[in-house]
This record gives structure tokens, sequence and C-alpha cells, in this order.
């Protein structure tokens, strides 16, 4: 039996919906006839409310004689009584035909389009603007539903790419076909041939290349208003409006997880319990009290009680603070599917995200202080990319998992880290196994024929027995590894730490100071009151670096770096014995070219001729 999420043959490779055909072919196209409203209506519609309101007076005196006049000095009773109100009346409705006519033109001029290789937006009025998206460099794809877009069946696909400034949006497009255009491209950069499925015409079905190469003339008339909705979307405008909110209601209910692309259940369920008391139990709170105390002395000892209103701001917006980021992470959820791993969250304004394999360069595991009589972990990766909208709990958008106990760790660990737990974390295994190896002879050959570069992945579940069986023991064994790094302290689970003389500068943590190998990744293990543990996977590593000061230098210690992508995760480990971080920096240096070359990681649907 196939998997759902896969294609009929079972090679996770589904054929493209013909809308979403018609909207990669490769033509330009234009998006969602609601965006001019969605960008800047808003505004004008503020800017009405404003003029209205400054008006009210005079149009309350127009239907009841003897209403109260504006005050002296009101600009627009000023306007009145000069007999400027026709002119007034005037210059507003040509702003407004300005303003929409400049919106209808802009939407007008933004188009984009979608290639075998390439992802890439046109705008501007004036000042043109062409953004390109190559797929082989994609980072990421987000889907943003914000409110007012979800009342209008809208959403924004953000594409993105490595840098701060390079990412492609295409804001907005139909909702529904949003999901679908993400899979096509995502299954387009990860190395699938073309495969779209047969499109009717006038002269009977058509083959694949007549969706995929339909003419400037087919492209001109499928606007995503209307050509990126099949029947079922078209069904609700046929049944009125009666089942175009019917519609509107089954997206706002719908789950944030594709069911067709990952399983039904999350892997990690975030009650609301435990993240309100995470929240509260956060840096932030403390800074908050530690605040209140100090006011609350200056007030004791100085008897100004005006200082309790320079307090109250911080209140009230400490509030704001704790709604934005509990909504945030409602409805938290992540799942694999087969093109990366799938994280959404939000309650209001909802926002899902795939990572594409091999685009995590790095993993922290972090424990603050005052979650550590409850188990709780939180999980941040670095990644090339930035998104524009904040992660879940209201956190930048490189938190994975914004609180979870140590399972929960496991499970997602699981996801964002396959190569280190599933059918290459084997191959990994196998090839550093020496030669007398006890294994049995078909668990190898099962190995190295799942673990073949040329290949394609085989899942775990359809792997044989033996391979099965394999995987299972290597990922027990690296998420042993990591588990252990999370609690322990000294040379258990097989760390090197600092020698007794880095206490001079790790006070406290100079026992957990410590760093060690692992299949496919170093570990670095940090902090003795806010734990750390950082898992740096060896392909992603993009040079190694070794530092010895005046003082370290004296002391006879030295400190590594594990140069990866900027982010929020810091890859060194500090106060260690010279010659312990000099064979440190040789073999993770060595290890990590090795890893560079077998790397395949950023083509992984990649099919054999």
């Amino acid at each position: 039996m196939s998997d759902p999420r896969t294609g009929s043959d079972g090679s996770g490779a589904r054929p493209a919906p013909p809308e979403v055909a018609a909207l990669t072919d490769g033509e330009w196209h234009r998006l969602h006839p609601a965006t001019p409203l969605l960008k800047g209506g808003i505004a004008l519609v503020a800017v009405m409310v404003i003029l209205f309101n400054n008006a009210r007076e005079y149009v309350v005196e127009l239907f009841v004689p003897g209403g109260r006049r504006g005050d002296e000095g009101d600009p627009f009773g000023y306007v009145v009584d000069q007999g400027w109100l026709g002119l007034l009346l005037l210059a507003v409705v040509v702003v407004i035909a300005l303003f929409v006519g400049g919106a209808w033109l802009s939407w007008r001029m933004n188009t984009f389009r979608v290639g075998d290789d390439v992802v890439e937006v046109r705008s501007g009025i004036v000042f043109r603007t062409n953004r390109r998206a190559r797929l082989d460099r994609i980072q990421g794809i987000n889907i943003q539903r914000p409110l007012l877009a979800r009342v209008f069946g809208a959403a924004k696909l953000e594409v993105n790419q490595a840098g701060q400034d390079a990412n492609v949006n295409l804001a907005y497009l139909r909702s529904a076909s949003a999901d679908d255009l993400r899979r096509e491209i995502l299954r387009r950069a990860g190395g699938a041939q073309q495969k779209h499925a047969p499109v009717a015409t006038e002269g009977g079905p058509a083959d694949a290349t007549t969706a995929s190469h339909a003419g400037p003339t087919a492209s001109a008339t499928l606007d995503p208003a209307s050509a990126t909705a099949g029947p079922d979307a078209q069904a609700p405008h046929r049944a009125g409006f009666g089942g175009l909110v019917g519609q509107r209601a089954n997206e706002f209910l719908a789950p944030e997880l594709d069911p067709d692309e990952a399983p039904p259940q999350s892997v990690v369920e975030l009650s609301p319990g435990r993240l309100i008391g995470s929240i509260v139990l956060s840096g932030y709170t403390l800074f908050l009290v530690a605040a209140v105390v100090a006011i609350a002395v200056s007030v004791i000892t100085t008897g100004e009680w005006f200082l309790l209103f320079a307090l109250l701001p911080a209140v009230l917006g400490s509030g704001g603070f704790y709604v934005n980021r509990i909504t945030k992470s409602l409805r938290y959820t992540i799942a694999g599917t087969r093109d990366g791993v799938r994280i959404g969250y939000g309650l209001f304004s909802t926002s899902n995200e795939t990572l594409p394999p091999g685009r995590i360069h790095s993993v922290k595991v972090s424990q603050p202080l005052l979650w550590r009589p409850f188990g709780w972990w939180d999980v941040k990766i670095n990644r090339a990319s930035r998104s524009s909208t904040k992660g879940a709990a209201g956190q930048e958008n490189t938190t994975i998992l914004p609180v979870g106990d140590e399972e929960d760790v496991r499970r997602v660990l699981e996801l964002i880290l396959p190569e280190l737990v599933g059918v290459a974390a084997v191959g990994v295994a196998a090839e550093e196994a020496p030669v007398d190896s006890t294994a049995p002879a078909d668990v190898l050959e099962a190995v190295a024929t799942a673990t073949d570069a040329a290949a394609p992945p085989v899942p775990t579940d359809a792997a044989p027995p033996a391979v099965r069986e394999a995987v299972e023991t290597t990922t027990e064994h690296t998420l042993s590894l990591v588990e252990g790094g999370l609690r322990s302290s000294g040379t258990d689970g097989g760390f090197t730490v600092s020698p007794r003389r880095a206490a001079v500068l790790r006070w406290f943590s100079w026992r957990r100071n410590g760093f060690r190998s692992a299949p496919g990744a170093l570990l670095l293990r940090k902090g003795a009151i806010w734990r750390q543990l950082v898992i740096v996977p060896l392909p992603r590593v993009q040079s190694v670096g070794l530092v010895q000061g005046p003082l370290r230098r004296r002391l006879r210690l030295a400190t590594v770096h594990l140069h990866t992508v900027q982010g929020p995760i810091v890859a060194e480990i500090g106060a260690l014995d010279q010659d312990d971080a000099l064979g440190f920096f040789t073999t993770a240096s060595r290890e990590a070219v090795a890893a560079a070359r077998a790397d395949r990681t950023h083509r992984w649907s990649e099919e054999t001729p």
C-alpha cells in the first residue's frame, strides 16, 4: 500500500494539479486580485476614517439642525468657513482615484513566473525591480495567512534564500493554491523530474508537455484569480454567498498541517499550560520582576509615588507581549514531509514553513535555569536565510521548538537531523566500522545499497528488515549520545572536558564544558546554570578555527570554533586543554571535508535515469 503523501507509484513525486501546472509553466502570471487592498487599502480606509472623524460635527449638523459645530481652530471648520468645501471634496476624490489607480497599475505590473530552475518576480511602476530565486539555493518556503488575508482567501508565499535581503515574496496568491505551488517548487528544487497531470483540451486529453509548455495565449487567460482555483474552489461562487462563507469557515478551521503532505498528527503536542508556564518563567519575566522591585524600593526610600506611573506603560506593554507570544504558539505543529520539515503555528494569523533537507546548519538545545525543575528545553537552529515572520511563541524564526520535554526534543531532532538518525547515519556508521565487523553480511549489504549515492532514497519503513534494524540501532545510539549530553557532566557520555585549571575562566561549568563526535555530527556541551548542547552536522561545517590568546596560552588552554552560517548559535567551545583542542581541530577538519564530499541532501528527490 502506498503512502498517501507520495505518488501512486510510491516514488514520492505526485503529479501537479492542473491549476498549479498552469502557474508553473514558465510564463508570467499575476497575483490575487485582492492584493492592492491587502497591501495598502487598509491605510486608505484609516485615512478616510480620520477625515470623517474630524468632520463628524458638520455631518451631524446637516441632519440635526442646531447641532454642535466644531471647536475654534478646527481645520475642517476653517475650510467650511472659507467656502472651500467643494475643493476639499474634489481633492479627496482625486486622491482616492489616484490611489486606486496606482494600486491597480501596481498590481498589473507585479507578475511572477516559476520555471524549472528559478522563481522570478517583477514589480514596480516607475522603478522596476526584478528578483530571482534559484531553486537549488532555496532554504525554505513559508506560507503566511494574516487574519485579513484569510477573509479574502489569500495567502503570502515567501521563498527564502541565503542572505539578509534575498527572499522572493509572492503576496498574495489564492490560499487554495499556495500549498500546491509550494509543493511543486520544492519538488523541482529537490531534483525530481517534471510530471504534470494531464490537462483536457478541446481536441481531447493533453499529455504532460501540453500542461508544462502552454503558450503565451493560454497563460494570459490563466489569471490566478481564476486559474489557480479548480472546480472545487469555484463551487462556492456558484453556490452563492453561503457557499463562500462556508469555504472561508473551513479555511479558518482547517489544520495547519496539510494531511496530504504531513502526518495528521504533529510529533509534538504543545499544551497551553506548558506554553504559558514557559513564558512566565522566561528571562523577560525576571527582568520585569527586577524592574518592579527596583521601582518599589525607590518609592519606599524616596517617597516619590510618581515613579509608579512610569511602571504603568511597562506593565501594559508586558500584557500585550505575553498575549502575542501565547497566540503565536497556539496550534503549533511540526511533522515530516518528503520535502523536509513542516512547521506551523498561529491562532488568528497563521504561518507554516517547510525546511528542505540539508538547510539546517547547527542546532542548539538549551534549558534556562527556571525550566530545570520541569525538565523543559527549547530547540533553535542556524539557517542561511532570514524569514520576514516571527516563529513560534513570537520568537525569531530560528526557534523550532519553543518548549518541550526530553521526549519532545528527541522527536524534533529525528525530524530536523535525519542524516544523524536515518539510513544516512547507518551509512556513516558502516563506513567507520572496522574491517572485521561482526555485523551480518546481509545487514552490511542492505545498508550499502540503501546508502548508495546513485540510488534513490529508501524510506526506513519500506527498507528490508536488516536495514530497519541497523537504522534503529544507529538512531538509538546517536540519540542516546544527545540525550546524555543534555544532563551529563564530566567525562560521562564520552565527552572530553576542560581541565581543572580552566576553572579560572569557567567557574561553574568547567566540568560540563566539553565536546565529542557522533555519527555525522559534532557535539558541544556547555553551561552549568543555563545548559546548552550544540549539534553541528559535519556537512554543514564551513571551516574550523583554533584560537589561543595570551591568557589561554599561559594556562595552556585554547578555543575551537566550528564556523557555520550566522545565526543565534555560536558553535565554539573554549577553555579546552591545548592538546585536546588541537586534536579536535584536526579531527573536525578532516571529517567535515569527507562529509561535505559525500553530502547529497541538496538534491533530495533526484531520480536516477
